[in-house]
């Protein structure tokens, strides 16, 4: 995978003017569309590009194309970029969630067993108290009270 992105990979952007111009395009696109809506962006990146040489010819003859294209594409990424945050959010959360679930489930495992201990229960008994109240298997039971005994 290679960066076309302006300002990235000089040597294959040397070779190739049309690929060149179109990094000078997108960027300028993506600058515009800080300050502006997308719309008003990529007309004036078309506008100036004409001008200017970048990818001239293309630009003038399919200026309509190119800008409902470019709106298109950049509402999309722009869309994408939107989603991955929120699902990275939720992701996080969910995270968040679950480790202190997990913390909780472990405070109280460690505290069972430990008060188990310090009034003299029984090895076999806590495991026992263990499977009873958490709801967990004969193996899984031995697994925490070994753990925190």
């Amino acid at each position: 995978m290679l960066n076309i992105n302006f300002g990235h990979n000089k040597e294959l952007m040397e070779k190739c003017r049309t690929l060149r111009e179109y990094s000078q395009y997108v960027d300028r696109v993506r600058k515009y569309a800080k300050r502006m809506q997308i719309e008003e962006a990529v007309e004036r990146a078309v506008t100036e590009c004409t001008r200017e040489g970048i990818l001239a010819d293309f630009l003038s003859s399919q200026r309509a194309e190119v800008i409902a294209v470019s709106i298109f594409e950049y509402n999309e990424e722009e869309e994408m970029r939107k989603i991955r945050a929120s699902e990275y959010k939720n992701g996080k959360e969910d995270g968040i969630a679950q480790g202190i679930k997990q913390g909780i489930e472990q405070g109280i495992e460690q505290g069972m067993v430990e008060t188990c201990k310090e009034l003299g229960v029984s090895f076999e008994q806590t495991v026992a108290r263990l499977k009873l109240r958490l709801g967990i298997s004969e193996q899984e039971a031995q697994e925490k009270v070994r753990h925190y005994w």
